[in-house]
């Protein structure tokens, strides 16, 4: 999967960009606050996934700007294809095409530009909170499967309304009766929703903790777990729709006392966790900065080689900021590893030992400068 041309205008401080990428390497230099972020940001949002620094539109389009404007083009292994996604301010509307077709929302991308990105903040997945962990899981599952996405979303919809009677019922302006009918619903949902998490963990266990091996010189083994609140054991199941969704139904009829008495749901897939072990142990409770950042990378690096796996295409890698972060051993290793995809590096200081394209970025104007 190459990216042919990118333009962007009104997306942040970005204005009048319009770049043609190298098929390989693109290093996108410039001084902080430059707009470097916002172009890969830009590209991100193109994949049908959510923003990596703010979730509100109205953040996304420049400060005198009513209309942010991103065209992008870009070849898979089939053919070329152009997504475009026009976002106003004062309607607070938004416009995607793909391939000059309306699409319902930027969910509807997922699947189309499969990209990864590494921020600075993705050093942290394995030793922040099981929330981080959870998304992480969800959207690899999502470009996979892109209407995992709406399951997801329907989910915490369910859930949203389920918390919200629960307290009604405390308060007793409500009965418990109520609960049933959500209760069934989030019992579904959920039970779809472990059997694809756990899969994806499983299979994701396995690439990241070959590539662990590599990146501890087999000194150490990590290793992944998906902990439900709900199911003790995952492995096999598949019958999401009759005997998991009944044991589902069992716990969250077995919580409601304590549920009630909270005003929140206590069981269920928001509530579970993907656990990171390093030789047995946590790595999120007792490993060293070094070893949560090695397994920060595997995971990520692992969910481009099962994209790759699962569509047969090679994503487009986003790196914004993260090598800067890393000691030499570690951005070696990284650099290695993607050097079958395209790549886009945000940088301040010039990266004189790796070649490719080179972008200057200066007051939100992008221009080629090699």
């Amino acid at each position: 999967m190459i990216i042919k041309k990118i333009s962007v205008d009104g997306f942040k401080n970005l204005s009048g960009v319009d770049i043609s990428p190298e098929e390989k390497v693109n290093i996108i230099c410039g001084e902080n606050a430059q707009g470097k972020t916002n172009l890969i940001e830009a590209v991100w949002l193109m994949s049908g996934a959510k923003s990596f620094r703010t979730t509100r539109q109205t953040d996304l389009i420049g400060f005198e700007r009513d209309i942010a404007k991103i065209d992008l083009c870009f070849e898979d292994k089939e053919r070329e294809q152009n997504i475009s996604v026009t976002l106003q301010k004062s309607t607070k509307e938004k416009k995607i095409l793909l391939n000059g077709v309306k699409q319902r929302s930027l969910s509807n991308l997922f699947g189309v530009l499969k990209c990864v990105v590494f921020t600075p903040e993705d050093l942290e997945l394995s030793k922040g909170s099981p929330d981080v962990r959870r998304s992480f899981i969800d959207l690899c599952i999502s470009q996979i499967k892109p209407q995992y996405a709406k399951t997801v979303s329907k989910y915490e919809n369910v859930l949203m309304q389920r918390n919200t009677l629960l307290k009604n019922i405390a308060i007793g302006i409500s009965r418990q009766e109520e609960l049933d009918v959500w209760d069934v619903q989030l019992a579904r949902l959920g039970a779809y929703i472990s059997v694809l998490r756990y899969n994806y963990t499983k299979k994701l266990g396995i690439f990241a903790g070959s590539l662990y091996d590599e990146i501890s010189k087999q000194r150490e083994k990590m290793t992944l777990y998906y902990a439900s609140t709900v199911f003790e054991d995952l492995e096999n199941q598949t019958d999401y729709n009759g005997v998991m969704t009944d044991v589902f139904l069992s716990e969250l009829e077995r919580a409601r006392v304590e549920d009630i008495r909270l005003g929140f749901t206590t069981v269920g897939v928001h509530r579970d966790d993907i656990l990171i072990n390093i030789d047995g142990i946590s790595a999120r409770e007792y490993g060293s900065q070094g070893q949560n950042r090695s397994a920060a990378l595997c995971l990520k690096l692992g969910q481009a080689y099962i994209l790759f796996e699962e569509t047969n295409d090679m994503p487009v890698i986003l790196l914004d900021d993260v090598l800067s972060e890393l000691d030499k051993s570690r951005k070696d290793f990284v650099l290695s590893q993607i050097s079958r995809m395209q790549i886009f590096i945000t940088c301040c200081e010039p990266i004189d030992k790796i070649s490719g394209g080179r972008f200057l970025v200066e007051s939100g104007k992008v221009k080629k400068v090699r």
